[in-house]
């Protein structure tokens, strides 16, 4: 896989958020709003979940790269920069010893 998809994805987004184009998806995106776009990221989660739950990997990956596409809209809109999340995942790609204690409930009190 070509390592620039994901920014040159991210570079015609931003494009769109700054030059809008009559038909484009991208930019109908940015004239509804953020609501709009929040209720996009959560139904192509959702959408990802079921497609995992399937077993059907090609639903899957669509799936994936539909979440992908909406998250970097959303990211856009709140003028968060692609380079900031990569660097955080830099970042957490390091860490030793990332996993969460489980926490045990006492039932009897």
């Amino acid at each position: 896989m070509n390592d620039t998809v994901l920014k040159d994805l991210y570079e015609v987004v931003l494009d769109r958020k700054a030059n809008p184009q009559e038909g484009s998806y991208t930019c109908y995106l940015f004239e509804k709003g953020m609501d709009k776009i929040l209720k996009k990221v959560g139904e192509e989660c959702s959408e990802t979940i079921i497609a995992a739950k399937n077993g059907v990997q090609e639903d899957t990956v669509g799936e994936i790269s539909d979440l992908f596409y909406h998250v970097m809209v959303l990211m856009a809109e709140a003028n968060i920069p692609l380079d900031a999340v990569m660097a955080e995942l830099e970042k957490r790609s390091h860490k030793i010893g990332n996993l969460k204690q489980m926490k045990t409930v006492d039932h009897n009190t």
